[in-house]
């Protein structure tokens, strides 16, 4: 048997990880993406909730489910003074205060369900009703945290951090005012927006620690073209334009010892004149060269072959003899 609230200490954080199955297939397929989704992670994360001895009362699963504009209705009294109901207690509440416990009792009856079919099979009816009630918890908290997402964006510009951008302050103040959103107990009986605003300054410290760690790996400011060097690139054009200076000048001296038919080939078909302006300049194809000097394409690719070897023989040495 489950205990009931009044036998759990008001305040507590209880947290369960779940032990219930996946449904079968035949009820997989009539979930959308995105609520098969959130089963498994509601049947995959620990669950929690703040516990409370007014969640146990008669009829608080009505009260929970009424617009939060409800808490803000005239105070209900009961002919019995003896009596505080429920409708009583939700009646002097404010709106955030209301949010809260319902917020926390979404979030035990997710505690609950999966509490109860530990080990268990979840079936289609089962898995409707976890994933309205994580719906109205999701709900809930999303209410919280609109009215009070102004916070974080006016505590970032008073901040007196500097060297951190502020885009990155809201960030992290964000993630704080939703996690504090989980931890808070309204019954403690101070705001929430106390209890966040030391959540969201503890998240803009973290921020700037994490910012001077960087600085310390990283002194200087980003800079987009410094994300990819191009050092091997430069060097690898600075060792070719060596190389064709070189060979230029081993033909200009005919160092490689090259025919006057190969050194005509070789100019012909690799133009290594940088002054080359005109089409008959530029680099033509075996063809073009062999109707040049009267040979066919073929012979004019075995003289290309045989001066290429003179000339790669002229350069290796002319590398060697730095």
């Amino acid at each position: 048997m489950l205990p009931s609230e009044s036998m759990v200490a008001a305040g507590r954080i209880l947290k369960l990880r779940p032990q219930a199955k996946m449904p079968p297939a035949a009820v997989m397929q009539f979930l959308s993406t995105q609520e098969a989704k959130l089963l498994r992670r509601l049947l995959a994360e620990p669950v929690d909730y703040i516990a409370s001895d007014h969640f146990d009362r008669p009829g608080a699963e009505q009260l929970v489910r009424r617009s939060a504009r409800a808490c803000q209705s005239p105070e209900v009294t009961s002919d019995d003074s003896g009596r505080f109901g429920l409708d009583e207690f939700v009646s002097q509440l404010d709106r955030e205060q209301f949010l809260f416990l319902r917020l926390n009792y979404c979030r035990r009856h997710v505690y609950r369900f999966l509490e109860n079919h530990a080990g268990r099979r979840l079936n289609e009816e089962a898995v409707r009703e976890l994933l309205g009630w994580d719906r109205l918890a999701a709900e809930t908290r999303g209410e919280i945290i609109r009215d009070n997402v102004p916070l974080v964006l006016a505590m970032a510009k008073r901040t007196k951090i500097t060297g951190v951008d502020l885009t990155d302050l809201i960030s992290d103040g964000n993630l704080a005012l939703m996690r504090a959103a989980n931890k808070f107990d309204c019954a403690r009986g101070y705001k929430f927006s106390t209890y966040a605003c030391r959540a969201i300054l503890k998240s803009f410290s973290r921020v700037a620690s994490r910012t001077a760690r960087h600085r310390g790996h990283f002194p200087t400011e980003f800079d987009p073209s410094l994300e990819r060097s191009n050092l091997l690139e430069n060097m690898r054009q600075a060792a070719e334009h060596d190389c064709v200076n070189e060979l230029r000048a081993i033909i200009a001296s005919n160092t490689a010892q090259l025919s006057d038919v190969e050194h005509k080939v070789i100019a012909a078909r690799f133009s290594l004149d940088p002054r080359a302006v005109t089409a008959e300049d530029r680099a033509q194809t075996l063809e073009q060269v062999g109707e040049l000097i009267g040979v066919t394409k073929e012979r004019v690719r075995q003289i290309q072959n045989k001066a290429l070897i003179k000339l790669r023989a002229a350069l290796e040495q002319s590398f060697l003899d730095r």
